[in-house]
């Protein structure tokens, strides 16, 4: 329960913190202003970063006990939030961030004692000097491979997102420190999931620095973690591949620059994204791409952690090969990506269907009752409600009773940030307090989210409205919780998490459906939010 709070916790704080900075933005200068190395037109925040770090960090705060690694942790995020907030402001040289990463770094390395012991192919430890050295190089060598890597609407928080999730789940295999791991991975996740949602493309507002190196130092803070002290069994070279693409990325770049004779440190349009969209992809092909590839890298991971560094070393690098070979040839050739600009007949077909009723309304109706229907009947079937949920969903009353008062008619992000965090309560009271109902309950369940994904597809796909809108983001979290439902399945001991991650994306995509579509804000899903949370409330605190 406190892993599904922590990232529940970071997930609004990270949308509620977000638009409050998009509107501070202007006042303090952090603004993101186009220039030829961009691929933005316009000036946009870069304040996302605030978002993502306070998000993540609220729930280390309220659940994690402070010891020296998890005090240093802390210490080196704020650091890095600190000084990633002072150059999205007033543009630090490069030198000057330098110096906040090595504080940040050090803390983790020298205070909180956690350090490389093992490399691929060496045998034995490392002494202590070596192995910090190199920790401390390699985690800030990390934090500048995410911050560069930064370029493209979403790509940055993509990449982290699998990253995280591939090493949250190894830590569910392993004992040790790994409810820590856990922990942090799942509440920087909750940080990322929030900020995607203003920063895919055409983005509202961007991480900047200030979440770019939060992120690359806590993907390289749990991938040590996570070999020298979760589970020291798999392979020393395991981190490559659960960091995969902005290690070799910005090797590649390292190499151009020091080849051509450049500032080594000065940003240049010669990324794997940038060399993509010159290729003539577009933003979202160059994004998905990059995700695939990721992706690619954290499934071997998953399944390869026990074996040799040499097979695990030889497929990394054997990708990344393929991938610098395949831009090198296709830039030599004057190769570009087309795309046709004329109908098929299925496109056709499809569009004409788009217009049946059948199509364009009984879905999402159905969507639009099938939901609240369920968030009512768990308040009230559920057999018992934990009090810190009941504690929880008394503030939510409030903040949303207070939202709706004073509402905004186009603003509906306070009630899309308490709704998921209500589908959240109803897939955990539903999943651990209401199988005692009826015999076929399961079933029940099983054909209730059947039709559900069926109704929110057609709509999505077919419906006559664009309100919403699938992103690459959406393909790369439908991914993430499919696959970690797999996974967590054929952990007996676990299978439910995998269950209970499907059914909450599920509830997820149909209330953002159901809030897009709303003329008022009054209406069925809001009376059901209502509903559901102050039954849950009464019945957890009485």
């Amino acid at each position: 329960m406190t892993y599904l709070l922590g990232f529940i916790t970071a997930l609004v704080l990270s949308m509620t913190i977000i638009p409050l900075m998009v509107r501070l933005a202007p006042r303090i200068g952090m603004i993101d202003r186009p220039d030829q190395r961009k691929v933005h037109a316009e000036p946009i925040p870069r304040a996302g970063g605030v978002g993502i770090v306070l998000g993540a960090l609220a729930p280390l705060v309220l659940w994690l006990p402070l010891d020296a690694l998890s005090g240093a942790y802390l210490f080196g995020a704020l650091v890095l939030l600190a000084f990633g907030v002072w150059d999205d402001i007033q543009e630090l040289g490069h030198y000057v961030k330098f110096i906040g990463q090595f504080i940040a770094v050090g803390a983790v390395v020298y205070y909180g004692d956690l350090y490389v012991t093992h490399l691929p192919f060496v045998a034995g430890e490392l002494e202590e000097f070596t192995g910090k050295v190199f920790t401390v190089i390699a985690m800030v060598g990390m934090i500048n491979a995410v911050n560069h890597s930064d370029g493209l609407d979403g790509l940055a928080g993509g990449m982290s997102l699998l990253s995280l999730s591939a090493m949250a789940y190894l830590s569910y295999l392993a004992d040790g420190e790994a409810s820590f791991l856990i922990i942090v991975a799942l509440a920087t996740l909750g940080g990322i999931v929030g900020f995607l949602r203003y920063n895919t493309h055409p983005a509202r507002v961007f991480m900047g620095d200030g979440g770019s190196q939060f992120l690359g130092f806590t993907a390289g803070f749990l991938a040590v973690l996570l070999v020298e002290k979760v589970n020291t069994a798999v392979s020393p070279a395991l981190p490559a591949l659960l960091l995969g693409l902005p290690i070799v990325d910005i090797l590649a770049v390292f190499a151009q620059r020091v080849y051509h004779g450049m500032n080594w440190f000065r940003a240049s349009k010669n990324h794997i994204h940038h060399r993509l969209l010159a290729l003539g992809f577009d933003h979202y092909e160059a994004v998905v791409i990059i995700y695939s590839i990721q992706t690619f890298f954290v499934i071997s991971a998953i399944f390869l952690m026990y074996e040799s560094d040499a097979l695990i070393l030889s497929i990394y690098l054997g990708v990344c090969a393929l991938v610098f070979a395949f831009l090198i040839v296709a830039e030599k050739n004057r190769w570009r990506a087309t795309k046709s600009q004329r109908p098929t007949g299925l496109a056709k077909i499809i569009d004409s269907i788009k217009q049946h009723r059948l199509f364009s309304a009984i879905p999402m109706r159905f969507v639009s009752l099938a939901i609240p229907v369920l968030f009512v009947l768990t308040g009230f079937m559920a057999s018992r409600i934990p009090r810190d949920l009941g504690v929880v969903s008394a503030v939510l009353v409030v903040i949303l009773l207070v939202y709706l008062a004073l509402r905004r008619a186009r603003d509906t992000t306070v009630l899309q940030v308490v709704a998921y965090v209500t589908a959240a309560f109803v897939v955990y009271l539903e999943t651990q307090y209401c199988k005692q109902w009826a015999p076929y309950l399961d079933t029940i369940e099983v054909v209730y989210f059947v039709l559900l994904v069926a109704a929110i597809g057609i709509t999505i796909r077919y419906g006559s409205k664009a309100e919403f809108k699938t992103t690459p983001m959406d393909y790369l979290i439908i991914f993430v919780v499919l696959f970690a439902g797999f996974l967590l399945h054929n952990l007996p001991e676990k299978a439910e998490l995998g269950g209970m991650a499907v059914k909450l994306m599920i509830l997820f995509y149909g209330c953002e459906l159901i809030i897009t579509r709303m003329r008022k804000l009054v209406h069925l899903l809001t009376f059901a939010t209502l509903t559901t949370l102050a039954t849950i409330a009464v019945r957890g605190l009485i």
